[in-house]
């Protein structure tokens, strides 16, 4: 298995395709955006990620990582290609198709295709079934079971952003192939690279599993963003309940915050709900609290304005979490977007992780991307959306005396 190619260079394939690389096997890195090829190619990196700059760059210098837009020929396939819903929450899977289509003419007998892309269930047994009618040729295990020639598994990721390469490696790992003989093909491979134990399973299971666990994050998720408001509407600090609440030895109450967003987190529940539509009750019911949280951020923003001498409100953070670049499906991208559509409102975004705005709130031309303290200085309205590192010291670096603050992370609670 020395020759792997990875397909999708983004938050998880590059990171995976650089650690495979600097664990001894031959990467090929494919990518449909030239803009990703060609700065990999000259040693740099287009996501932020803490060290991962270095590893890639040494891995490409080394000849260890190759990227192209070409697919070439390889014993591994890992696709790690996007996996978004549709308007009606309904999963997605084009991506997965054209990567199966991509790979198609390059398979080989005796190859191994993984699956890292979050899925519905039934994904991993859908791609076998696409290869294998672009390649009759073959036998596939949807098919063929044990007697396959090329095995497909399941493997999906399950890293924080911010801390990638130490939790690719040091992470379990669920681990499950449309066969024993898949799963166990997978697990070679990642044992090469894995610390963690590598969980044998089913394919289904295996992608069953991953959307459990951001189902349970989404709606503890929504427990504690209900509450910030029941809190809020009997004038109680949620940050110093919930601090008090996790006393208790049997409760851990998470974080409330503007909404949740993110690759995983905000579109892997509704693949549970599309699956079983009238069960789902309680997994639907914390994806509509936690869409509907931004509303109730801009309703407290509307009611701030209501006194402001002029309409500016710094909105300080765009990613879907802290200290990354990441806006995928991110609240606070949301947020200041339906700001700028309010009558005569002006919006300062803060975002340290990005040079330009993205097209959503590019084409609003009273967004402007600027640094905090021109955002805190012509702000009326200073509306706290991500908790980065840079924005702890707001409060004592500037004056916010006569302006409206709205703290949605807690970030400044100790410090006004």
């Amino acid at each position: 298995m020395s020759n792997v190619s990875v397909l999708g260079l983004g938050y998880i394939g590059l990171p995976t395709a650089a650690i495979l690389a600097v664990r001894g096997h031959q990467v090929h890195g494919v990518d449909v955006s030239e803009h990703v090829v060609q700065t990999l190619s000259d040693g740099a990196i287009h996501i932020v990620e803490p060290g991962l700059d270095i590893v890639v760059s040494g891995a490409i210098k080394s000849g260890a990582l190759t990227v192209s837009l070409d697919v070439a020929p390889a014993d591994v396939f890992i696709l790690a290609v996007p996996t978004p819903f549709l308007e009606d929450h309904k999963p997605d899977l084009s991506f997965v198709r054209s990567a199966a289509e991509s790979i198609a003419p390059h398979i080989a007998k005796g190859n191994l295709v993984i699956l890292e892309s979050t899925s519905p269930v039934g994904a991993t047994k859908q791609l076998s079934q696409w290869l294998g009618d672009l390649r009759p040729d073959l036998k596939f295990p949807h098919e063929f079971a044990e007697h396959c020639d090329v095995n497909v598994a399941h493997c999906p990721e399950r890293v924080l952003p911010g801390k990638v390469l130490e939790e690719l490696v040091e992470n379990d790992r669920v681990v499950g192939g449309i066969s024993e003989s898949c799963t166990q093909a997978a697990i070679s491979l990642y044992k090469t690279f894995v610390d963690g134990k590598c969980l044998a399973t089913t394919a289904a299971t295996a992608e069953m599993a991953k959307l459990t666990e951001n189902a349970f994050r989404d709606v503890n998720i929504a427990f504690a963003n209900e509450l910030s408001i029941l809190a809020e509407e009997q004038s109680v600090d949620v940050w110093e309940l919930i601090e008090l609440a996790n006393h208790h030895p049997r409760v851990n109450v998470l974080q409330p915050g503007p909404g949740v967003g993110g690759h995983c987190i905000a579109v892997d529940p509704w693949f549970l709900v599309s699956g079983s539509p009238e069960n789902a009750r309680l997994i639907r019911q914390a994806r509509h609290v936690n869409d509907q949280k931004p509303d109730y951020v801009i309703a407290k923003v509307e009611a701030a304005l209501s006194s402001a001498p002029r309409p500016v409100v710094a909105c300080l953070g765009l990613s879907f979490k802290a200290n990354i670049d990441d806006l995928r499906e991110s609240p606070a991208v949301d947020i200041c977007m339906r700001l700028a559509k309010l009558s005569g409102v002006s919006v300062k975004a803060v975002e340290p992780h990005i040079e330009q705005l993205p097209a959503t709130l590019s084409d609003h031309g009273n967004i402007e991307l600027c640094d905090v303290a021109q955002a805190v200085a012509e702000a009326d309205v200073v509306l706290l959306l991500v908790d980065h590192n840079q924005f702890a010291d707001v409060p004592t670096s500037f004056d916010l005396s006569a302006k409206h603050i709205i703290d949605t992370r807690g970030l400044w609670r100790q410090r006004r």
